[in-house]
């Protein structure tokens, strides 16, 4: 079982989906930002990702709450005003749905909060235009004449340029793109969920529908969340930062020894588990581009060696076994039917 790499130093880059737009096969996650970096190390993070050739950039309107939310927006909105072309040269995704505060009418997908959700991400971020504004979550009491009118809006307006979803089941995409295209709208570009070796529900119902639609795939939690980082020996040796909570702690007991054998299977092919994970998520079927949050430049390092990772065959099969679809594998109704 090996693997090898291109060699490629040029950072690959693809269409969002069905839209002409260009986008890095690496996204710059930008939710430890600002909270588990500096403010100087997050400027250089983001600094460094653009000089890579990394040109996608997404975040949230709630990130950074540890703080308080709007915080890591205000952060990017802090980075562009440097100038030196920095916005120019980024593809911003923002998201909308999460409460801004506790305030009935400013959360959710209704008309009043998308359109000040948007007006306030802008004021943030410092910033005229957001080219992908995402849905971060269904909102099951919105219509989607109500979400389509306000996005539509919005794109007249020129402050957005295109509509993305997060967190979508198959069917939501199916029922927003049918909508839209009864308004003669674009609708869903782009569709942002989680997808790793753990997690692969994405597999039976929503990669299909995207692929259909012509909606690109955006992975977050590729490593779900640090577990397949290299978990058990950061644990050991002390340096367990995300692992050591959250999805990872959780999922860690139930996966324990998946990850066991994973992390030899890695170490027995000279390779690292973060890059091995990264790797089968890049080049999984439908998916356009995967979400990094790196904390450190190392991290960053290792994210641009995993695009250019090529797994065997016989690797390919061993991650299947350890870490085995759900069903019979492969989309429904054939993973669960004949």
């Amino acid at each position: 079982m090996t693997a090898t790499h291109d060699g490629a130093d040029a950072m690959a880059y693809t269409r969002l989906g069905r839209t002409a737009l260009q986008v890095s096969r690496l996204c710059l996650g930008t939710l430890n930002l600002g909270v588990r970096t500096t403010r100087e190390e997050a400027f250089a993070l983001m600094d460094e990702a653009l000089e890579r050739g990394i040109n996608f950039f997404d975040t949230a309107d709630q990130y950074g709450w540890q703080q308080h939310k709007g915080f890591t927006e205000e952060l990017i909105g802090a980075w562009f005003a440097q100038g030196g072309g920095r916005r120019e040269r980024v593809v911003l995704g923002t998201k909308v749905f999460n409460p801004m505060s506790d305030l009935p009418n400013d959360q959710g997908l209704s008309a009043r909060h998308i359109i000040a959700g948007c007006e306030n991400s802008l004021r943030r971020l410092g910033t005229d235009w957001i080219d992908l504004y995402q849905m971060h979550h269904v909102d099951r009491a919105a219509s989607w004449e109500e979400v389509w009118q306000a996005m539509e809006v919005l794109v007249q307006q020129g402050k957005i340029r295109y509509v993305g979803s997060s967190n979508f089941a198959g069917w939501h995409l199916a029922a927003a793109q049918e909508a839209a295209d009864r308004r003669h709208f674009l609708g869903i570009v782009s569709e942002q969920c989680v997808y790793n070796l753990v997690t692969r529900y994405v597999e039976l119902e929503l990669v299909p529908a995207a692929q259909a639609y012509g909606i690109g795939i955006l992975v977050w939690s590729p490593l779900h969340g640090g577990l397949l980082g290299g978990a058990l020996r950061k644990l050991a040796d002390g340096t367990a930062v995300k692992t050591a909570q959250g999805r990872a702690s959780v999922a860690l007991e139930q996966h324990r020894t998946a990850v066991t054998r994973y992390e030899k299977l890695c170490a027995d092919a000279g390779l690292d588990p973060a890059e091995v994970g990264l790797a089968w998520v890049l080049n999984r079927p439908g998916v356009t581009s995967v979400v990094v949050g790196p904390r450190t430049m190392a991290q960053l390092d290792g994210a641009r060696r995993a695009l250019g990772l090529r797994l065997d065959e016989d690797l390919l099969a061993a991650l299947e076994e350890l870490f085995p679809p759900l069903g019979n594998g492969g989309p429904g109704p054939e993973a669960w039917a004949w």
